[in-house]
């Protein structure tokens, strides 16, 4: 059972929860914006769902609502961003435009952050840039719930990568995966439904395949991309992603990652300050003419998207189903399953904000 509420109105609720918790109006705008991104693009499980667990996190002194992002360290293309354990909402996009204004300096910008919190979809980040004719790219470390291949034990998070290229007269390309089969949210969506999750999700503690959706909280853990015989593939994509985010900025990384629920505490030993991000911006006419390039990638896509498709299906580009979802939620409003409706129920008591 589903409620459909305008995304307005989901909007400005969690821009209230987020100034509730001690966010200046900027950030809440920006975080409420972050966040909500993912509600539009179809992906429930980064959206307005998740505003709960930030609260608790919040609420047991892990998100400074405050924080003083900055820079501690830099050369003309590169930096290290401190998210001084600010939301990720905020820390990202911030972020970002760090690495955009170093290619609008030099032609690319790259940056990694640590002492962040998780970031909502990653396609948001990587989207940032092509306003400006750039390409974008972002990536982020997560709880460690991923085995790698072979493995019993939980090493990786769901590590996702984004990448965004514009294009001229057609929608842009937006690629944003999860280096995992699923990603956890989607056990979380299957949970709240009481379904059973496909084959190669996730395993169970022994590390036999399993279909329950509670398989990873009772001790089992995702599956890495690439299935039975590719799962080697998703494994080295996640590790690059950690490594990238992570290693390289002093952030924590693999099993140090701190959970993003509230219940479980981060590891006693840590080794970096809390998640890492990494983000990349490249300007387009560093490489050749802005419009001769948006040109061949409109060439690019329309070729794709006229390939012969298998019967009864459609060949798609990276970006349609979510720019296609976002058109209609924008119209006809955002789902709810009951389970997330009672959460926002909550925290509008909690706050004194009416949903």
């Amino acid at each position: 059972m589903t409620t459909t509420l305008p995304y307005s109105q989901l909007f400005a609720f969690a821009e209230s929860v987020f100034r509730a918790m001690g966010c200046p109006e900027e950030d809440a705008l920006l975080a409420t914006e972050t966040l909500l991104s993912a509600d539009l693009r179809g992906v429930d499980s980064h959206g307005v769902a998740r505003l709960i667990g930030y609260v608790r996190l919040w609420e047991a002194g892990r998100i400074n609502a405050t924080p003083r992002v900055g820079v501690t360290y830099e050369t003309p293309s590169t930096a290290v961003v401190d998210g001084d354990g600010g939301l990720g909402l905020v820390v990202g996009p911030r972020a970002m435009r760090v690495a955009m204004d170093k290619a609008r300096q030099v032609g690319t910008g790259w940056v990694s952050v640590k002492n962040s919190n998780h970031f909502g979809i990653a396609g948001y980040h990587a989207m940032l840039p092509l306003a400006h004719d750039m390409i974008g790219i972002a990536m982020t470390n997560a709880s460690p719930l991923v085995a790698p291949t072979h493995s019993l034990d939980r090493l990786l998070g769901t590590n996702p990568i984004a990448v965004a290229v514009p294009a001229d007269q057609q929608p842009d390309f937006v690629l944003d995966m999860a280096t995992t089969t699923a990603a956890n949210g989607k056990l979380e969506i299957a949970q709240r439904k009481q379904q059973p999750i496909p084959e190669g999700w996730a395993q169970d503690a022994a590390g036999a395949g399993s279909t329950d959706p509670n398989a990873v909280k009772n001790g089992g853990a995702l599956l890495p991309l690439g299935g039975a015989t590719g799962s080697h593939k998703g494994y080295g994509l996640g590790a690059v992603v950690d490594i990238f985010s992570a290693v390289l900025s002093g952030a924590n990384y693999g099993p140090w990652v701190p959970p993003f629920v509230a219940f479980l505490q981060p590891a006693a030993n840590p080794v970096g300050q809390g998640l890492g991000h990494f983000f990349g911006a490249m300007r387009v006419d560093a490489f050749r003419p802005a419009a001769e390039f948006k040109a061949d990638m409109d060439n690019w896509i329309t070729t794709f998207r006229a390939a012969r498709a298998t019967p009864g299906q459609r060949v798609l580009i990276p970006g349609d189903p979510e720019r296609e979802t976002a058109a209609v939620r924008l119209l006809d409003g955002i789902p709810l399953l009951e389970p997330v409706l009672r959460d926002l129920e909550s925290l509008g008591q909690k706050f004194g904000v009416q949903l």
